[in-house]
């Protein structure tokens, strides 16, 4: 109790430090493109709804589940993740913008998938197809967020709205409600989000890197207690996680899945050949990529494979 006490002071003053810091270690394999003027295109288009009707993952019988081999050999859906998305300060250094999306650049984006023909998903819907290869809707895209920062709430939020897409959001608990330096979404703002149809995920209690988790009580503190409190301000199951980092290892994975997690997520790393439900790649949106370098690093990442 005194360590976590101890800890959480620490973070207090330090936390907005590590999330603008840039993440160093949060890399994705995207080319890391400095366009930022770039006219916003449209690549294709096509009709209909962006999301789908979610499916209960634990409602899929054990024996329709697709073995490893199976899920592998399935086409990947692209999957974007997001941390801030606010204009750039004087003080952000060069590593933190490519972690900051400015608002007109993510409002270019969204227009980008949407004139694109993309139709956002949830993870309920990723899962069904990657466990049954239940349909999906065309050119599907699974839109992700890290972390909690208040501004995913406040400047995200109504641009998704525009478009009528839905997301999934992966919260670090210690910082709910957080006002400091940097600030962070509350209770509040994370049930509204999970009420009108977006899901809430975990992201660790204080953004903790797995591989160096190895007792119970680390993993009690930093995968049960999360989702523990996370699906009691939301009064709905917690079943998706994101590595901090995007770092993992065989040993963290069946810690997750017995704790309750049927999907995790992953960065540009491959997946692992036993779990690939629990190591599912996204590629960050860089915060200096035009809508159209987006395009091209997420179909070169993604596309038929």
């Amino acid at each position: 109790m005194l360590t976590r006490q101890l800890t959480s002071f620490v973070l207090t003053a330090a936390l907005s430090g590590l999330m603008v810091s840039g993440l160093s270690n949060c890399g994705s394999k995207g080319s890391a493109a400095s366009e930022t003027t770039d006219t916003t295109t449209a690549v294709s288009a096509s009709e209909g709804e962006n999301t789908a009707s979610a499916p209960d993952p634990t409602k899929i019988p054990a024996g329709k589940v697709a073995d490893a081999a199976t899920i592998l050999s399935r086409p990947q859906v692209p999957v974007l993740c997001y941390h801030q998305i606010r204009d750039w300060k004087a003080s952000d250094s060069k590593s933190a913008r490519d972690y900051i999306i400015p608002t007109q650049a993510f409002t270019d984006q969204m227009q980008m998938l949407a004139d694109s023909g993309y139709h956002p998903i949830l993870p309920d819907q990723l899962y069904a197809y990657m466990t049954t290869g239940a349909a999906l809707p065309s050119k599907p895209v699974l839109l992700t967020f890290d972390d909690g920062d208040l501004d995913q709430y406040t400047t995200a939020l109504p641009i998704l709205d525009k478009h009528k897409f839905k997301a999934s959001f992966y919260i670090m608990t210690v910082a709910i409600g957080r006002r400091g330096k940097q600030h962070y979404m509350d209770k509040a703002q994370i049930k509204d989000l999970s009420d009108r149809g977006h899901t809430i995920g975990a992201h660790t209690w204080d953004h903790q890197n797995v591989k160096k988790l190895t007792t119970p009580e680390q993993w009690k503190t930093q995968l049960e207690e999360p989702r523990e409190k996370l699906e009691a301000i939301t009064g709905k199951p917690v079943r998706y996680f994101a590595f901090p980092f995007g770092l993992w290892n065989k040993q963290a994975l069946p810690e997750i899945q017995k704790r309750g997690y049927v999907g995790a997520f992953t960065l540009a790393s491959g997946r692992d050949e036993q779990y690939p439900l629990l190591t599912i790649r996204r590629i960050i949106a860089g915060g200096q990529w035009s809508a159209k370098t987006l395009y091209r690093n997420m179909t070169e990442s993604f596309d038929g494979k």
